[in-house]
């Protein structure tokens, strides 16, 4: 099954999608549970509209959190060296999978233009494809993890390299870098129409980006460094997964310009420059697309007020002598 979105009369409504038709859904279906239950039919409405992914559509389901891992050896290699001038990969890397949360209020559809977030002059994509989970679980075992799933997006994780690089240098990972947009769609399709695809839990889907129509690269989503079984068991480690959470699959090799200026020794290709259009394509998903427009002013934030402390280290006075015990 396929699932798009489109605003009806300026309401988000949601709907089973068959080439050029998307029959619409009930205001009050609940999305998950439907999909749950793989029957559509109770949950129709009795409209269907045309549909195209030429112009501007909908993420094709309400979003909880978004958590975005990386997971692709390639790309991370590449990455790192640029943003962060790591030579190698760190071992911490191969032990388990990492990922950050994103901005759930920034997830944007195929067709919305993207802004440049406020400071940054090295922006960047980054070709994903999202897991979606449909039913919650706790502490969830590998074996338990992939029952869970409503099914696969793509995810653009649009990313402003320059800010990134600063913000990663304090220790906490990405943040404005990534707060400012994050492409979801054009579909939201279920686990079975990927069955062909599948072998070992990877799933072969070829991932393609290109910027106005000049391919920038592309790879497999069977390289992937972890199963998405082993993402979601990984994610829900002693806490919860919930219908609506996106685990992203990191980006994939050749996926992101900063893997190429890693490797190159310089920003070739160069960065997004307003009025750029990103096409992402997914094997068995589709195209989404999005033009990066100016974004909105700077308003600066003064640096840190720096304070000398006055807290005498531990088991001395506030003159430095030796505390009696």
């Amino acid at each position: 099954m396929k699932i798009g979105s489109l605003f009806v009369d300026g309401v988000q409504r949601y709907g089973v999608v068959d080439d050029d038709r998307i029959d619409l859904l009930t205001r009050s279906v609940d999305l998950f549970e439907m999909l749950a239950t793989g029957d559509p039919e109770q949950a129709m409405d009795g409209r269907s509209l045309r549909w195209s992914t030429e112009g501007p559509v909908a993420v094709p389901f309400p979003v909880a959190s978004i958590r975005d891992f990386i997971t692709f050896e390639q790309h991370t290699a590449g990455s790192l060296r640029a943003v962060t001038g790591a030579n190698a990969i760190p071992d911490a890397w191969y032990e388990a999978p990492a990922f950050y949360f994103s901005n759930p209020h920034a997830a944007i559809g195929s067709g919305a233009t993207v802004p440049v977030p406020p400071g940054c002059d090295v922006f960047d994509f980054e070709l994903e494809v999202a897991v979606v989970i449909g039913k919650a679980g706790f502490n969830l075992s590998v074996d338990e993890a992939f029952d869970h799933v409503a099914g696969f997006t793509i995810l653009n994780d649009w990313s402003a390299r320059d800010l990134q690089g600063r913000e990663m240098r304090v220790g906490l990972g990405a943040v404005k870098a990534k707060d400012t947009a994050t492409t979801l769609g054009p579909l939201l399709v279920t686990v079975d129409e990927f069955v062909d695809y599948e072998a070992d839990g990877r799933f072969d889907l070829g991932m393609e980006v290109s910027v106005d129509g000049t391919r920038i690269g592309g790879d497999t989503l069977a390289n992937m460094a972890w199963t998405f079984a082993e993402l979601i068991s990984y994610a829900s480690r002693g806490t919860w997964v919930r219908p609506g959470d996106v685990l992203g699959s990191g980006t994939c090799g050749g996926g992101c310009l900063a893997e190429f200026w890693g490797r190159n020794g310089e920003q070739q290709p160069p960065p997004l420059r307003i009025g750029d259009t990103v096409t992402v394509t997914v094997e068995g998903i589709g195209t989404i697309h999005n033009t990066v427009v100016a974004g909105p002013p700077l308003h600066a934030v003064p640096p840190a007020r720096r304070h000398r402390s006055t807290t005498a280290p531990f088991g001395h006075n506030h003159r430095g002598e030796t505390a009696q015990r």
